[in-house]
This record gives C-alpha cells, sequence and structure tokens, in this order.
C-alpha cells in the first residue's frame, strides 16, 4: 500500500494563541463504586505532538471520551480553547479524533463513509478524495469498510478525523494495525501537523514508537498524573558511561579528578554529564576508551518505574478504560 507524504496545508485556526490549548482540571469519573479518573489534571499545547499514555485500564480512554463529551464527568472539567467539546460550534472542524478504528459500518465503502461525515459538516466532495490521498487508501475507498485490514481502518479513521480540517487532533492508539512503512508514515504526518500549530493528543502503549514521535508526555497510572513533561526532561542525563581496558585505573584518574564513578555493564557510569572532561581524565591516565557515552533514561524505563506494580487493573484490558464502562452512560457520537 503507497503513503502520501503531507506536504499541502492542513492548517486550521490554532496558532501562538493557544485556542486548541487542551486543559484538563482535577477531572474525575466514578462508575459506581470504581474510580475510573481521579482528580487527573494535565495541559496538552497547541505546536506539540503529546503522548497520553498508562497501563491498560489505567483511564486514558475514558479521559478521551469526557474530553470529547462522550461520557459526562463526576466532577472537574476538560475543555478545548476554553470550552466544553459540545459547547463548541461545528466541533468537527475545531476537533478530529478517532477513538475506534473499528466504528465504520461494514457494508459501506470508505469513500461513503467519508461522504456522510462530510455532508454533515457542509464540506464538499473534493476533500474526501485529498484525504483518502492523503492517508493513502485511494485504491481501497471504493471497497467495503468490512473488508479493511485493522491499519486500513485506522487510516480511514484518520481520514475521518481531518475532513473538517481540525485544529486539534485526538487519536486513540492510532498505530495499532500498522506495517512499519505506515508506523512511519504516521509518525512524519503527526510531525508535519504540529508544526502547522495544530494540538496532536495520542494514546499508546507502543512506547518506543512514541519516544520517536511526541514532544511531550502525559504518563497516567490508577486515573491519576504521575507524571508530565517535554520528553527532553524526561530523557535526563544520568551521567557518562565509559569503557576502557583497566576499570580500575580508570576509576582512581576520575577520583583524583574529583569524579565519582561506578561499575555499570563493564564498564564506569560516571556522575558528569561532559563526556570532554571524561575523556581528558582518560587521556591523561594513558587509558584507551572503547566507549563513551550520555546516559540516558529511555521512556520504557521511566514508564515501568512510575507504573510498575501501582496500577489495580493492569491485565484486565480495555473493558475498565472506557470501552464497557461508556456504555452505562449511553455513549454516543
Amino acid at each position: 500500500m503507497t503513503t502520501t507524504t503531507p506536504s499541502h496545508s492542513t492548517s486550521g485556526t490554532t496558532g501562538a494563541g493557544g485556542s486548541g490549548r487542551i486543559e484538563v482540571r482535577n477531572l474525575t469519573k466514578r462508575f459506581g463504586s470504581f474510580t475510573a479518573v481521579d482528580d487527573l489534571s494535565f495541559t496538552v499545547e497547541p505546536g506539540r505532538v503529546t503522548g497520553f499514555l498508562g497501563p491498560n485500564g489505567a483511564g486514558k480512554t475514558t479521559t478521551l471520551r469526557m474530553l470529547l463529551g462522550l461520557i459526562t464527568p463526576t466532577s472537574g472539567s476538560a475543555t478545548i480553547g476554553g470550552r466544553d467539546y459540545r459547547d463548541i460550534d461545528s466541533p468537527m472542524s475545531v476537533v478530529g479524533s478517532a477513538l475506534e478504528a473499528t466504528n465504520f459500518h461494514p457494508g459501506r465503502t470508505g469513500r461513503n463513509h467519508l461522504r456522510v461525515l462530510a455532508d454533515t459538516m457542509g464540506v464538499g466532495a473534493a476533500r474526501v478524495d485529498e484525504m483518502l490521498e492523503l492517508v493513502g487508501i485511494p485504491a481501497a475507498a471504493r471497497k467495503r469498510a468490512g473488508g479493511y485490514s485493522m491499519g486500513m481502518r485506522q487510516r480511514l479513521g484518520l481520514a475521518a478525523a481531518l475532513l473538517g480540517d481540525p485544529e486539534v487532533l485526538i487519536l486513540d492508539e492510532p498505530a495499532n494495525g500498522l506495517d512499519p512503512e505506515g508506523i512511519r508514515w504516521l509518525r512524519g504526518f503527526l510531525r508535519h501537523l504540529s508544526s502547522q500549530g495544530k494540538t496532536v493528543l495520542i494514546s499508546s502503549h507502543m512506547l518506543q514508537e512514541v519516544e520517536q514521535t511526541v514532544d511531550d508526555v502525559v504518563i497516567i497510572s490508577n486515573g491519576r498524573l504521575v507524571k508530565q513533561g517535554a520528553m527532553s526532561e524526561l530523557h535526563g542525563s544520568g551521567g557518562a558511561i565509559v569503557k576502557t581496558s583497566d576499570t580500575d585505573a580508570l576509576a582512581g584518574a576520575l577520583r583524583v579528578a574529583d569524579l565519582t564513578s561506578s561499575a555499570h555493564e563493564g564498564g564506569l557510569l560516571v556522575d558528569t554529564a561532559d563526556l570532554r572532561l571524561v575523556g581528558d581524565v582518560a587521556l591523561r591516565a594513558g587509558l584507551p576508551v572503547y566507549e563513551l557515552r550520555a546516559a540516558t533514561t529511555d521512556l520504557e524505563d521511566v514508564f515501568f518505574q512510575l507504573t510498575e506494580g501501582t496500577n489495580r487493573n493492569l491485565g484486565q484490558g480495555a473493558s475498565t478504560d472506557g470501552h464497557a464502562l461508556a456504555g452505562q452512560e449511553g455513549a454516543h457520537a
């Protein structure tokens, strides 16, 4: 399947003024005695791709459904540009969303599915064909959606979300079912949208892919915020890793230079981010350097440090994260 590189404008009205800012404040949702989201607060800024992460059952989908007006919060607020979704005029031209890749009439073709949506928002048929081309499924447009693969459904869902040229894009697990080429395309496409000032919020469990895609992360567990920040801050610097022929001799030379070190994976972990300084110490000691690099923390390490053993619903699947529970609310589009 071919894909189209997004080279033309899909710009909306979001800009530096923050009209597409997402703000979640003290958001809580209870289903009977079960608290799915618990006093949750975070902000998603325009012009950024933000990853919304958490174990299964952490409350991600429930939060997104409240943000889109599909579930009524027990307390707190979730706003887009300072307004509840239900109060936004022409919401599909402001917010594009794809929460379920399978939410299509199986007997309707992909093009007809989009045409129905386009008619409801007053968008012309040309936009439908443009979006089908943009997401890389023009050849499948005349096929019934019931015969689509998961990856094709993901692309159709993305095309539907983009129909109104929204300033905010909210996607739940958008990379599910995509092949490596499709994932790479999606990564570039989301970055393209954020570069235009659009607000992009994606939930995902694919941590390595998120790490390559997003600017910011929001991590929740048990319905509560455990971490929010820029990926650059999240990585931080854990010092320097250096390997040489005589680890003990280098450790001694580092001590003389007032640098603390400890054994690490056959080398030393030095308590400094200054790689040049470590290299100079080794050079003065007459020791060869086989490896010298920054010791950073990856997203997977941070994620499990923050969530491992804390999520009450881990392993129970999405039924506790908004899908089955949402039925109690009579969720509507």
